[in-house]
């Protein structure tokens, strides 16, 4: 796996749109389903960006239009974002440095844990290990700029 940042502003390099697929794992229940759709982080005046996911689920009790939001702020360095949900609590931090490409959140009564890889200048992925008494999930989302190769 290749941790190395893919620029010193994580800001920049993640503004746009993304197509997204995701894998999901129920490991409890051994259920698997998917989510597929587009990624747009949007410059925020305040030097944070807007997460904005909008797709279709695809899971064995629920399918159709699905979407999330988070809202990234700058971190303790331009290699980093700090992610809020969108009403303000800070959920975890966002970077492809070696010391920092993993990070966690505590949802109780469950434990979520985040690896992110850097896989080029367009394309990154996330995987969220979910485990605790309500819930044990694996979700990998593997992301790929909508306009990659394209000169601005």
């Amino acid at each position: 796996m290749n941790h190395q940042q893919p620029t010193q502003d994580l800001r920049a390099y993640l503004a746009g749109s993304w197509n997204v697929e995701r894998a999901l794992l129920d490991r409890a229940s051994g259920t698997r389903g998917t989510f597929t759709g587009v990624v747009r982080y949007s410059q925020n005046p305040d030097g944070g960006l807007h997460y904005r996911e909008d797709g279709t689920m695809h899971w064995p009790t629920h399918s159709g239009p699905a979407f999330r939001e988070y809202v990234l702020k700058p971190g303790t360095g331009p290699e980093s974002m700090d992610v809020f949900f969108p009403d303000g609590r800070p959920f975890h931090v966002m970077s492809f440095s070696e010391q920092g490409h993993q990070d966690e959140h505590w949802c109780d009564p469950d434990d979520y844990r985040v690896n992110y890889t850097y896989a080029g200048p367009d394309a990154f992925s996330f995987t969220w290990d979910v485990q605790g008494p309500s819930k044990n999930l694996l979700l990998e989302s593997h992301l790929i700029r909508i306009d990659a190769g394209r000169q601005p």
